[in-house]
């Protein structure tokens, strides 16, 4: 029998956003106590890190604190969809991760010295920074020229702007670097890559 081709079977995408989703749902019914300390065992705080919870790097993408709003979760099954059918599963999968997980250490690395003992232990969980990643490294399915460098740099403005705010949470920084990243990456696509992924139509 031959596979189904990309459009008629499911993305492995919308299968993760499902999957974190009935997750998020399945927390709500626990106990308060129980369904905290299930978070807090996922998150991926300076605490855990520095106690050598390095599993919580894998645990905190699968994990969020309250279900997502439909427009987010509908984003987040776009972009992973456009990406896996423009790259592939596998490659996607990989950038989401290397997102996720380098963001998450670049910014503990700035806040194990610094942190108060409230941010030590923060909720750090949830889909966010994988998500910037992968959108910053769509960025070169993009014509090329001032299509392409118009996207990644309105795309940094708008990351940066919560950045710049006096309230800001390191939350927002992880976003920025998840999604300067993902740029990165599609720097790197650039250069190895002319016409091998699929291009998003502007027409």
């Amino acid at each position: 029998m031959n596979p189904l081709p990309w459009s008629w079977s499911l993305p492995l995408g919308a299968l993760y956003t499902g999957g974190v989703q009935l997750g998020s749902h399945a927390l709500e019914r626990l106990d308060p106590a129980e369904r905290e300390r299930v978070l807090r065992a996922c998150s991926t705080n300076v605490d855990n890190l520095d106690s050598g919870r390095w599993e919580t790097l894998l645990t905190s993408a699968f994990v969020v604190e309250e279900p997502m709003p439909l427009p987010y979760a509908l984003l987040l099954v776009a972009v992973l969809g456009y990406a896996e059918y423009a790259y592939g599963a596998w490659w996607t999968a990989a950038v989401f991760l290397f997102g996720h997980t380098t963001a998450t250490l670049l910014v503990h690395g700035a806040l194990r010295r610094t942190a108060d003992p409230e941010t030590r232990r923060a909720l750090d969980v949830g889909t966010s920074y994988g998500l910037n990643a992968v959108l910053g490294t769509l960025t070169s399915a993009l014509p090329r020229g001032a299509v392409r460098t118009t996207a990644r740099a309105g795309l940094l403005a708008l990351a940066a702007r919560p950045v710049l705010r006096r309230e800001r949470t390191f939350t927002d920084v992880g976003h920025l670097v998840a999604l300067g990243l993902g740029i990165g990456a599609s720097l790197a696509v650039d250069c190895l890559s002319r016409s091998n992924h699929r291009k998003i139509a502007l027409t």
